[in-house]
C-alpha cells in the first residue's frame, strides 16, 4: 500500500539527489498517471506523453511541494492539467469500434463479454462529455478520490466538484440512454 510517509520519504532523497529515489517515486506513481491520462486523452501515446510531462513537471517543482499535503493529490493535479493541456494541442483520436468487438467476440465468458460491454458503452458516452466532465467522473468513480481531494486536484472548492460532479453524472445518464436507444434502433 503507498502511504503518504513512504512518499514524503522519497521526496526527500530525490531533494538531496538520489536518483534511484527518483526511479522509485516513478515506478509508485506510473500507472496510475497513466490511467488517468489515458481516461482524458483516450489514446496510449498521447497518455503516456502526457504523463511523462507532468513527471517532469512535478521533479521541477518538488521543492514547491508542502509535504503536509499527499504527494497523489498535488501530483494528480499535474497529470490531470497536463493531459487537459495535450488534449487542447491535438485532435481527439476515438478508439477502433472494430477493436473492442473484435476482443468482445474472442471471449467465451458471458460475464466478461457482459462488462466489456457495458464498459465500451460507458466511454463512448464520456467520449460526449467534456474533458473536465470526464475527468471528474474518472477521478471520483474510477480512482475513487474524494470530493476534496477532486477539488484540490482541479482547483476548485469542493462544493464546486460536488456540483461539477452531479450534473457530469447527469450528462452521463443522458448520453448513455441516448446512445443506448440510438444502438437498441440500430438492433431493429
Amino acid at each position: 500500500m503507498k502511504s503518504k510517509s513512504d512518499d514524503i520519504t522519497l521526496i526527500d532523497k530525490i531533494l538531496l539527489g538520489d536518483q534511484t529515489a527518483c526511479r522509485d517515486l516513478v515506478e509508485r506513481h506510473k500507472e496510475y498517471a497513466f490511467t488517468i491520462a489515458y481516461r482524458i486523452l483516450r489514446n496510449r501515446e498521447n497518455a503516456e506523453e502526457a504523463a511523462q510531462d507532468a513527471f517532469i513537471q512535478a521533479f521541477r517543482n518538488l521543492e514547491s511541494f508542502n509535504k503536509e499535503s499527499k504527494f497523489t493529490t498535488w501530483f494528480y493535479r499535474i497529470i490531470f492539467n497536463a493531459a487537459l493541456m495535450l488534449k487542447r494541442k491535438q485532435k481527439d483520436q476515438i478508439e477502433d469500434i472494430e477493436t473492442v468487438h473484435t476482443l468482445a467476440a474472442e471471449q467465451t465468458d458471458n460475464d466478461f463479454t457482459k462488462r466489456r460491454e457495458q464498459q465500451y458503452y460507458i466511454e463512448k458516452a464520456l467520449a460526449h462529455l467534456s474533458s473536465e466532465d470526464a475527468g471528474i467522473i474518472i477521478l471520483f468513480y474510477l480512482k475513487e478520490q474524494s470530493l476534496e481531494e477532486i477539488a484540490e486536484i482541479t482547483g476548485m472548492t469542493s462544493s464546486n466538484a460536488k456540483v461539477r460532479l452531479h450534473r457530469a453524472r447527469q450528462r452521463l445518464a443522458l448520453e448513455l440512454d441516448s446512445l443506448l436507444k440510438r444502438e437498441a434502433k440500430n438492433l431493429l
